[in-house]
């Protein structure tokens, strides 16, 4: 998943990380991966800490502490290391998310790397917002929609539900279809459909490689992953991977044997 930028630098990468109010990692986007070098599954569970190393200044992590004990947003620099155990700079925002209770629930924060950008001044998602609580569909509330939504799709699979609405999904998440449909597009650059239809593709190439499967067509897998229509499966798969389910299967068929040949 992209956040949005706000400018037009769509090449930069910025690291989206969502906690619980404990601060252990519950999702991260591919941006970090890019970024740090460590995927989802090796971060899941573990404190955005995992990034720090020697150098990492204690003031700043004191600093970080502090304005998370408060609950207030905090804007700052540290030094990080790469999986690799390369060091680089972080310029990160990180925003405590409420639910719509006024309850702290959760953190986000976002995350650049600072030697390849050392100015973020013109990328709007990295300036703390003064009034971020005010707006009907302001930042802050966006980005808890947001978060509260990647809850449901990483921890619950709610797309697996053939019978998912829009509706039913801003229900969910305490707001309206409006407001959903523009924190989707405004995070991600997509509309809801698309935004579901992503993770049911992802989970049906998930389900492609899994042997207790292999029993079952391929529209048998579709059904599994929250596709009611055959023909519907096969447009939004070709649509993502460029090829029919049937073409991918061989596919990876072809590079397993390379694999076992070579």
């Amino acid at each position: 998943m992209v956040a949005n930028r706000g400018n037009s630098n769509d090449n930069i990468h910025i690291a989206v990380i969502l906690t619980d109010k404990k601060r252990n990692i519950l999702w991260v986007n591919e941006d970090f991966t890019k970024i740090t070098g460590y995927s989802l599954r090796e971060v899941k569970g573990k404190k955005p800490s995992i990034l720090q190393g020697k150098n990492t200044e204690q003031e700043v992590i004191n600093e970080i502490k502090n304005a998370l004990n408060e609950q207030i947003p905090i804007k700052t620099e540290i030094t990080n290391y790469r999986k690799n155990g390369e060091e680089y700079l972080c310029k990160l925002v990180i925003y405590p998310i409420y639910n719509e209770h006024q309850e702290h629930t959760h953190y986000v924060a976002f995350e650049l790397d600072g030697d390849i950008i050392p100015d973020d001044s013109d990328i709007s998602i990295m300036q703390i917002q003064p009034r971020y609580r005010k707006s009907s569909l302001s930042n802050i509330k966006a980005l808890d929609i947001y978060s509260r939504l990647i809850l449901l799709f990483e921890n619950e699979k709610i797309y697996l539900n053939p019978e998912l609405k829009l509706k039913e999904l801003a229900n969910m998440l305490g707001t309206n279809t409006r407001y959903l449909s523009q924190v989707v597009n405004r995070e991600t650059g997509e509309n809801v459909i698309y935004f579901i239809n992503r993770y049911r593709i992802q989970e049906a190439k998930k389900k492609i490689l899994d042997s207790e499967l292999s029993h079952l067509t391929t529209y048998g897998i579709a059904q599994l992953c929250g596709f009611r229509n055959k023909s519907t499966f096969y447009k939004v798969f070709r649509e993502f991977e460029g090829l029919t389910p049937k073409a991918y299967i061989r596919n990876l068929k072809g590079m397993q044997l390379d694999i076992i040949t070579n």
